[in-house]
């Protein structure tokens, strides 16, 4: 018998000690980081309303309780008495019974009247009908992305269990090794922003945090290959953790499962799905671009299928030496601040991912309390002396000048920003200035996968700011519905159309003008001269977008099927709006650092140019007497 499985029968004896005589327990499994309890007794189980929570609390560990199938009322029966016990307010849409599991999956508008004050309306469906209630949102925008992964994850459901139970037995192993060290190995992002790639080793557990690309960059990707990472095989990796769906920190997830890597795949919900969205547009710009990509879409699948989602402030057992928590980056929807607590009591390691340490219309700023943190690895793309992002009012101010400018003079704003982040930032401020009359009333047209990202966002509100997740809440106040927004979605047509057309502002992928729809639209609107290419986000080095905001006055143009390159000129006026950035500058860079109680022993600055990370080192040593690094691709850390 394997050390899990005697671990398995103390849990299933110890359980039944502690519940009352007439609640039997079946069997106790361990699903991912969860202990899953099954008993013939689901409808007593709910009854003892804090039963569980006092099982979680003796046993430490996250306890799910699931009916046997023999327990179960029949679907047919079970589904007119939940809809009897679940307000008419709460506006269910769909009901999915689980015979395998046992669970009841509801897909309501309002999940908070679903689940109840304190869950008090789960326990009464499991009470009346016994099966486990699983609550989702309809999204109030449609969105094909939600629902194909929703879809996705209902077919794979029993390939997803053996996985889960597959990964619970290997995060509850025997630790093996009496040896005690904490080590980081940076793979990427290291004086430059893009291909995001970090490993963090124990003498028990390897773990790769995140895994993008470079924008700009074809073929500059994370150095997997060395031992620490792939170069020992993939399935020396425990586990994959992702801090947010950009693709400089997400693209190459899939390559892994390509050379055989089968594990999880530790992020946010939201993070899973746009990860999802963006990874199958990087193989569409590819193939539309004439690049061989990566991967195929099947390695996408699969990287969604090993996703187990978390919640903020959830800790959560990943390795048998190690506790990860996610908190809020205030980056973009679902980013994260990945805290490590290594060991019991050895070791804390956190990565900050990209931060935005302020509140911004879309979301609350990052959070930066933990109990400990001995390592900090920390983001520095706005880290150089001279970073000082302009107010976020007088950023808005600025856009609107722009915006009033170009409306007087009869052009069209032409606004490459991302799909995810940047684009709902500028649709708040747009709608807002639109509503109070301080700029004219126009289309704003949504061309690429703003829409589609921006249906995510609304179906994800708990992870916006508390005001605007109010605002969605009430569908008469969603600003992401108001009638200025036009959803492009007849392509090159609609686009002639729109460019014949009078005064408008167009949001557009891709952010740093590295492709995609902008690309068409420079070359309906690069002659211009009455028209303005407004920047609005970050530019990395070596993209069009950066040199075109250094004042190159030619774009380059494929023409598609012949791969014969062209020039045209740009006419346009050139506008760049500091203050709308995801992440933090200089100052709030600082800041994150200077509040955290306590402070870190140790930073490494990373993901930023080398005068970046360099100067924010330098800054963070000098004022906090803090040892930092601006570390180099390829280096190790041995942390004890």
């Amino acid at each position: 018998m394997s050390s899990v499985d005697r671990q398995l029968d103390d849990l299933h004896e110890t359980i039944t000690s502690e519940l009352p005589a007439d609640i039997t327990v079946s069997d106790v499994k361990y699903e991912g980081p969860e202990l899953v309890v099954y008993t013939r007794d689901p409808k007593k189980f709910a009854r003892q309303g804090d039963l569980i929570r006092q099982l979680a609390s003796k046993l430490r560990k996250r306890i799910t309780v699931r009916p046997d199938p023999d327990a179960l009322e029949r679907p047919r029966d079970a589904r007119e008495k939940v809809m009897k016990v679940i307000p008419d307010e709460a506006g269910v849409t769909d009901l999915d019974f689980h015979e395998d599991t046992g669970e009841v999956v509801i897909e309501a508008e309002k999940p908070g009247m679903v689940i109840g004050r304190h869950g008090s309306t789960l326990r009464d469906i499991t009470k009346e009908v016994g099966w486990t209630p699983e609550v989702v949102r309809t999204p109030p925008i449609e969105s094909s992305t939600v629902s194909n992964v929703r879809n996705f994850l209902k077919q794979e459901r029993d390939e997803r269990r053996d996985i889960l139970e597959r990964v619970g037995r290997q995060i509850h192993r025997e630790e093996m090794s009496d040896d005690e060290y904490v080590r980081i190995t940076t793979l990427g992002c290291c004086r430059e922003v893009g291909r995001a790639a970090f490993i963090l080793s124990t003498p028990e557990t390897r773990i790769l945090i995140d895994c993008g690309d470079k924008p700009g960059a074809e073929g500059e990707v994370p150095y997997l290959q060395v031992p620490e990472a792939l170069g020992a095989g993939a399935q020396n990796l425990d586990a994959v953790v992702l801090t947010h769906a950009h693709l400089d920190h997400s693209a190459l997830i899939p390559i892994l499962f390509k050379y055989g890597y089968d594990g999880p795949i530790y992020t946010t919900e939201p993070t899973r799905d746009l990860m999802g969205l963006l990874q199958l547009d990087y193989l569409d710009v590819a193939a539309k671009e004439g690049r061989a990509p990566p991967y195929d879409s099947e390695q996408v699948r699969e990287a969604i299928k090993h996703t187990i989602p978390l919640e903020y402030g959830d800790v959560t057992d990943i390795a048998p030496d190690v506790k990860l928590t996610m908190h809020n980056a205030g980056h973009i929807l679902g980013s994260a601040v990945t805290h490590f607590h290594i060991g019991d009591g050895l070791y804390n390691v956190a990565f900050s991912g990209d931060i935005h340490y302020d509140d911004t219309r879309l979301f609350n700023g990052a959070v930066n309390d933990f109990p400990r943190v001995e390592t900090l690895v920390m983001e520095s793309t706005y880290g150089g002396r001279n970073d000082y992002q302009t107010d976020q009012d007088d950023a808005e101010e600025r856009l609107k000048q722009v915006i009033n400018d170009t409306h007087d003079r009869g052009g069209k704003v032409l606004i490459p920003a991302f799909a995810v982040g940047r684009s709902q930032e500028m649709m708040l401020v747009l709608e807002e200035a639109m509503r109070s009359g301080d700029i004219p009333e126009m289309p704003v047209h949504l061309d690429g996968m703003i829409w589609e990202a921006t249906a995510i966002h609304t179906t994800y509100p708990e992870y916006l700011r508390d005001d605007l997740r109010d605002r969605i809440f009430h569908e008469d106040k969603n600003p992401f519905l108001a009638d200025q927004f036009n959803h492009i979605d007849a392509g090159e047509d609609e686009r002639q159309e729109i460019a014949d057309g009078g005064p408008c502002i167009i949001l557009t992928t891709s952010g740093m003008v590295t492709g995609g729809p902008i690309m068409s639209w420079l070359r309906h609107l690069a002659s211009e001269e009455e028209s303005t290419l407004t920047f609005v986000g970050y530019q990395a080095q070596g993209t069009l977008g950066r040199r075109l905001q250094s004042g190159w006055d030619e774009v380059p143009i494929n023409d598609g099927e012949s791969g014969r390159g062209s020039k045209i000129s740009l006419k346009m006026d050139v506008e760049t709006v500091d203050g709308f950035s995801g992440h933090a500058d200089r100052q709030g860079l600082m800041n994150f650092v200077k509040t955290m109680n306590p402070r870190p022993e140790k930073v490494l600055c990373v993901h930023g140019d080398e005068s970046s990370t360099q100067d924010l080192s330098s800054a963070l040593y000098h004022e906090h007497n803090i040892r930092t690094f601006a570390p180099k691709n390829l280096e190790t850390f041995r942390f004890l």
